[in-house]
């Protein structure tokens, strides 16, 4: 058996699920060979505006973004679309369009450089509006925006036409 077997063998006995999510280490690693796929979710209201989540991270750095998440290994698309909606919004997601937009980021940093990105457009129902209404009022990390917010993380700017 070769090294590259031998040390791809050592590093896969620390993975106990993938389809839950990778160690941190493994994750980035493997983010240095390859592009991520993250799913967006735009919500959009005539009455509020844009929805916007607060994001402080080392490799995007600090400000307002469109909620997301990446697609877990075997997970489709849709379990990620209502994954994003119940876990950076507190809501259960039931109509959604899209892809509505494909953009690919790619940023000079060594860790998280490179995204194949997936816009969905999300039609929360009124009760789930109101949910959101109320999490905005107690949490500041999550907000409406009429037009872009000036500490939108860079690479959230190619979303700007949606505000």
């Amino acid at each position: 058996m070769s090294k590259i077997n031998k040390s791809i063998n050592i590093l896969e006995k620390f993975v106990n699920d993938p389809k839950k999510g990778l160690p941190t280490n493994i994750f980035y690693f493997i983010g240095r060979m390859t592009p991520y796929i993250n799913i967006d979710i735009l919500i959009n209201s005539k009455i509020y505006g844009t929805l916007l989540t607060w994001r402080e991270d080392p490799h995007t750095g600090n400000g307002w973004h469109i909620p997301g998440g990446i697609v877990r290994f075997k997970e489709k698309i849709e379990k990620r679309i209502f994954k994003v909606g119940k876990t950076e919004l507190g809501i259960n997601i039931s109509k959604f369009k899209g892809p509505i937009e494909i953009n690919q980021m790619i940023n000079k940093k060594k860790e998280r450089s490179h995204f194949i990105s997936l816009l969905y457009s999300v039609e929360p129902s009124g009760k789930e509006l109101q949910k959101i209404l109320i999490i905005c009022k107690k949490n500041k990390k999550i907000k409406f925006f009429k037009k872009p917010p000036n500490n939108l993380l860079k690479s959230h700017t190619v979303y700007k036409k949606y505000f």
